[in-house]
């Protein structure tokens, strides 16, 4: 099969969410955007300045957002990481090629303003399990948020000469970050920062492999955009990762494998009170594994028009065993909606 075209920046959409007023990163990315003709769509908050004004973004605060024909945008709770659901509905709605995400503490790299090619060669692992993707890019010890404690220090072998390379579809592409790479507070608080990964082909997880992605440098293209939604009734700071690992479940179903690439941001990162980090982790220490497990066994649909039924079992599954609140179904239902008017799913 020939694979398609890297498509150009402009024609993706770039999106935030941010309580900030425009700082050097959204005047950074909102620049690139700008040079490179590409739509940028900040959400914001009750928190949010309330003249909130930088050339080349397209703001949306509280009220702007509740005025939008969303379903999703009169039912998402305020004071919520949350709002960048409905930042992805707007890129949507403009028929984005693909939707690149990230925060307002990530200044981009000029790599990062790079064409994208959803159809990725990478190396292939075959190892099933936990997979620490961090390993494929540095010799050094560091995990990705979201990893299991206990195996965070296994042997995760980063020997790329020794994995077979490939071409996979890839409509989820996790980028890194250099400096203040997405790790947990327990890395924080033990391990030394700043800290920069190396170069390497990118690596493709496929079946039966679990590694978590985040929210700060990712990019979806439409044949995963239901995969986007991040869920309000759990921890902050699981909710990107809970998402990753229904994401990456529900991506088996179709043959698509997770890409993870060569950083092409570096974080400086805003102010965070490591033990309230810890203490909004401690949900996904202990319950990773297990939903990993209830995520396993769940029968989904192969069929790419069950996409949007195959998120919702899944979120009734967390729900079920209590990891999630079960008014995260309302949002669901309503995300789903505005995706069948979108005629996105």
């Amino acid at each position: 099969m020939q694979s398609p075209e890297a498509i150009p920046f402009s024609a993706g959409a770039l999106v935030v969410t941010s309580i900030s007023a425009p700082n050097p990163v959204l005047r950074s990315l909102a620049e690139g955007c700008l040079k490179h003709g590409a739509r940028f769509i900040v959400t914001g908050d009750t928190k949010s300045p309330s003249d909130f004004s930088l050339e080349g973004c397209e703001y949306l605060g509280i009220e702007d957002q509740k005025k939008l024909p969303f379903s999703y945008a009169t039912l998402c709770p305020e004071r919520s990481y949350t709002r960048k659901n409905i930042a992805y509905l707007s890129a949507i709605t403009s028929k984005a090629a693909f939707i690149v995400e990230t925060d307002d503490d990530n200044f981009p790299r000029e790599a990062f303003w790079s064409a994208r090619n959803p159809q990725m060669d990478g190396d292939l692992t075959r190892t099933e399990g936990w997979t620490n993707a961090y390993s494929w890019f540095t010799d050094d010890f560091i995990y990705p948020r979201g990893f299991p404690l206990r195996d965070a220090r296994a042997e995760t072998a980063n020997r790329r000469d020794r994995l077979p390379g490939g071409s996979n579809l890839c409509p989820i592409q996790q980028g890194l970050a250099d400096e203040n790479p997405d790790v947990d507070a327990v890395y924080r608080m033990l391990y030394p920062l700043p800290f920069n990964f190396k170069g390497a082909r990118p690596l493709l997880l496929g079946k039966g492999q679990w590694c978590p992605f985040n929210s700060q440098n990712t990019t979806f293209f439409p044949a995963a955009y239901p995969l986007l939604y991040l869920p309000a009734h759990c921890s902050f700071r699981m909710t990107d990762i809970w998402r990753s690992f229904v994401a990456q479940r529900i991506a088996w179903e179709y043959g698509w494998r997770v890409a993870f690439h060569s950083a092409t941001v570096y974080q400086e990162r805003n102010e965070h009170n490591l033990l309230k980090d810890f203490e909004d982790e401690i949900p996904g220490y202990l319950e990773n594994e297990r939903i990993i497990t209830t995520l396993d066994t769940l029968l989904l649909s192969a069929d790419p028009a069950q996409i949007g039924a195959n998120l919702r079992k899944c979120y009734e599954a967390l729900i079920g065993i209590g990891v999630v609140g079960a008014a995260e179904l309302a949002l669901i239902d309503a995300w789903l909606t505005d995706l069948k008017t979108l005629k996105a799913l």
